[in-house]
């Protein structure tokens, strides 16, 4: 049933389908499941190339199976607020956990961030986090200290001795003048290519190439950022005909 979990025959499916080369979308259609409920399946147990139904049906039972243990009894996930649509909200965070997973940050850490950006307080404390996620306070001591360490979150003083956990606005901006100084670097090492194997040689010839395509996107990326930089800080313009709540 769409909704529900995964039976090892959806998996199967699931597995011969990608041997077959469909897209998740496809797979998703025959299944009568959300494209994302598949992709999701997909990338947490192995990925594309690696995926196999009964290992993946195996490793969920035991994910269910510490959870279980984890959470306090009786404990559950705050519902959504503003009369969201429960089902939406979740199938949305796990939408965007899936995206950021796939740009190489491990799934607990991903999981953790999307919290933090869908929360409208903007900072949670670990004991929230526990209670969203509903995995131990281990799995989120660990998440939270990797993402503070690649400056994705930061620590406040709450009340009390409470710490909390939030998302710095400029984390976007940060990430991306990080890439383009990478590429930058990039840049400067093909350049140094081009004195090794002698300027004019079809090798040196393409990484100079290289060189100058990539220090042009780099310039543009840095000069984008900041140009934008103050949208991250700004608040959505009312509708036409609409008034400032």
């Amino acid at each position: 049933m769409p909704g529900g979990r995964l039976s090892l025959q959806e998996r199967q499916q699931i597995a011969r389908g990608m041997s077959d080369g469909l897209a998740y979308a496809e797979i998703a259609r025959r299944l009568g499941r959300p494209t994302s409920t598949i992709t999701r399946e997909v990338m947490r147990n192995g990925g594309p190339t690696a995926y196999r139904a009964d290992l993946a049906h195996r490793a969920t039972e035991r994910r269910t199976h510490r959870r279980r243990q984890a959470a306090p009894r009786g404990a559950r996930a705050p519902s959504p607020a503003h009369g969201r649509d429960v089902e939406a909200v979740r199938e949305y965070e796990e939408m965007f956990t899936t995206l950021l997973m796939r740009q190489g940050l491990p799934r607990m850490m991903s999981r953790v961030l999307t919290c933090l950006y869908t929360t409208d307080a903007g900072s949670l404390t670990a004991a929230e986090l526990v209670r969203h996620l509903q995995v131990s306070p281990a799995s989120v001591s660990k998440a939270v200290a990797f993402l503070e360490s690649q400056g994705l979150i930061r620590r406040e003083r709450g009340e009390g001795r409470r710490e909390r956990y939030a998302v710095d606005d400029d984390v976007f901006y940060q990430s991306m003048i990080a890439s383009a100084r990478s590429s930058v670097q990039l840049a400067a090492a093909a350049r140094q290519g081009v004195g090794v194997l002698g300027s004019g040689t079809p090798a040196a010839t393409r990484l100079e190439n290289i060189a100058r395509f990539v220090d042009f996107v780099a310039e543009s990326l840095i000069r984008a950022a900041e140009q934008a930089r103050e949208v991250l800080h700004s608040k959505p313009e009312t509708s036409s005909g609409g008034t400032v709540g």
